[in-house]
């Protein structure tokens, strides 16, 4: 059960099993991207670890689309948001941190990751993860390389 939004959209999460590389189907590989099962082997076999097969379905956009887009909002939203971006400081170890992150991405657009999270002295990964965060309240796009603000 469960969701994940990506980039393409919402994915509804099926199912999720462990599986022997023996067990995985020339249609499994196909449906996971690969041309066929031997192309799906070739760049995973030398890994170690376990495997997993899992099912997903296309459940819808990505919300945060929507969301990103909206150049106006009301005094509810804004409250909204702003009470969010609150708990998000008030619950992190690392302080406050969503107008730095915000500012940076504003004063610092499509510059790569890396370059942002060493300029604001928070590792890349940690950093990451919390512009998704911001991502998923409509106020930040992902670009390759880094980020903008959205009109939101």
């Amino acid at each position: 059960g469960g969701s994940l939004t990506t980039h393409i959209g919402v994915l509804d999460i099926l199912s999720v099993e462990i599986v022997e590389p023996a067990q995985i189907s020339d249609e499994d590989a196909k449906r996971a991207g690969f041309a066929d099962r031997p192309a799906l082997m070739d760049q995973w076999e030398s890994r170690s670890g376990v495997w997993f097969k899992i099912n997903v379905r296309f459940a819808g956009d990505d919300p945060r689309i929507k969301l990103r887009e909206e150049d106006t909002f009301s005094d509810q939203d804004f409250s909204t948001i702003s009470k969010k971006l609150f708990g998000m400081d008030t619950r992190s170890t690392c302080g406050p941190w969503t107008m730095k992150v915000l500012t940076a991405i504003r004063t610092s657009p499509k510059v790569i990751s890396t370059t942002l999270a060493n300029e604001l002295g928070f590792e890349r990964m940690w950093f990451k993860a919390n512009v998704r965060k911001l991502k998923a309240l409509g106020l930040t796009i992902s670009h390759k390389p880094g980020y903008v603000l959205s009109p939101r």
